[in-house]
């Protein structure tokens, strides 16, 4: 975590106004820091005293923590089970905003879906544009909430409510730990696969179900198989490979 952040030994110690041989038996485990040195590490590294603690900051598959907030969801006490949401398409630039703003969802239109299999946290999603024929613009996508990135399969398609590109639904490749990125490529393949900085990520939904009215083109060539998804990301890969060449 300390290198990651740019300090070296010296200039952590500096930060924390400590001597560096300290840093070196905290880091080894030869000595443990007081309380009033943890809190200046986690002022340092933007997280709380707990998290410094009790969980690996150095996991790259965590949703980034500045982007983090508590996921409002709005409950039928009738039922006693949490109502879905549905994000339409005009509505999904302030979803960005006011997702975890129980006053916003309360709001939007909300539905019980019976199929959906109990103990999750589900969503819906308004799609627009061609980018993931067969499924048709105003189809809607409905996700399960997940936490975090290394969750995510790869192939597997989600919405992605990020900071830079807004609420997105695509297939979704990890490469964090390899590239540090994720992949999001289209089903049609007139769209191009791009990369996308985990660092962009605000949540993650696990497409589920979906709801239209018209029914997919069962003869429709914009598809991709997974032989050509894979292709794809592989095309792609070399691209950053030969930008960073490059650079």
């Amino acid at each position: 975590m300390r290198k990651k952040k740019g300090y070296t030994q010296e200039t952590f110690a500096n930060a924390l106004d400590i001597n560096r041989p300290s840093v070196g038996a905290y880091e080894e485990g030869r000595a443990d820091p007081r309380l009033t040195t943890l809190s200046k590490m986690a002022r340092l590294f933007d997280v709380s005293v707990d998290e410094l603690i009790n969980e690996d900051l150095t996991n790259e598959n965590r949703v980034p923590k500045q982007n983090v907030k508590v996921l409002a969801v709005t409950v039928d006490e009738n039922a006693d089970e949490e109502y879905i949401q549905l994000v339409p398409t005009k509505a999904a630039a302030g979803y960005t905003n006011g997702y975890a703003d129980p006053e916003y969802l309360t709001d939007l239109p909300r539905f019980h879906l019976p199929v959906l299999p109990k103990g999750g946290t589900y969503r819906a999603f308004e799609i627009s544009g061609d980018s993931m024929l067969p499924l048709l613009s105003g189809s809607i996508v409905i996700g399960k909430y997940i936490e975090q990135l290394n969750e995510i399969k790869n192939g597997n398609t989600y919405v992605l409510v990020t900071q830079s590109e807004g609420v997105v639904y695509k297939r979704v490749f990890n490469y964090v730990e390899e590239k540090g990125k994720l992949f999001l490529v289209s089903d049609n393949k007139s769209f191009s696969a791009y990369e996308l900085d985990p660092s962009e990520v605000v949540e993650i939904w696990e497409a589920k179900a979906y709801i239209s009215v018209e029914f997919p083109d069962p003869n429709s060539s914009n598809d991709l198989s997974m032989d050509q998804l894979m292709d794809a990301i592989g095309n792609l890969k070399k691209d950053v490979e030969q930008l960073k060449k490059h650079s």
